[in-house]
Order: C-alpha cells, then structure tokens, then sequence
C-alpha cells in the first residue's frame, strides 16, 4: 500500500497572562479547554478554526507566544 505523506500540522503557542476570576465561567471553561488555567502556563496547540476562535473568546486573558510552520 502507498503511504500518505502529511504536512505537519501548524501550531500557535498561547500563554494565558490574566486570571479568569471576575469573568463570565464560559470564559474559565474555554481556558480549560485550550489546556489553561494558571497564570504564565503555556500549551502549544494544532492551528486549526476551532483553536483559534477559542482565542479569540479569550483574546484579552491570553497572547500568542509563537506561531509554527
């Protein structure tokens, strides 16, 4: 059988640098699932429209650190 030689995928880096205490809870929860939660914390993620939009919801609790190939 032919092997499928893939790209490797996209990344982005984020680090959260806000508390999500005072926030609406959909907001802590989308930390959580962006792999957050504590101040300073980073997580290297697959860049894909689901990952971004969930930065863009918490765009003022986060920064982009690195974007990969």
């Amino acid at each position: 059988m032919a092997e499928k030689k893939t790209k490797p995928a996209k990344t982005v880096t984020v680090r959260q640098i806000r508390s999500a205490n005072r926030k609406p809870d959909i907001q802590a929860q989308t930390l959580k699932g962006l792999g957050l939660g504590k101040i300073r914390r980073t997580r290297t993620l697959e860049d894909t429209p689901s990952v971004r939009g969930m930065i863009n919801a918490v765009k003022h609790l986060v920064e982009i650190v690195e974007e990969g190939k």
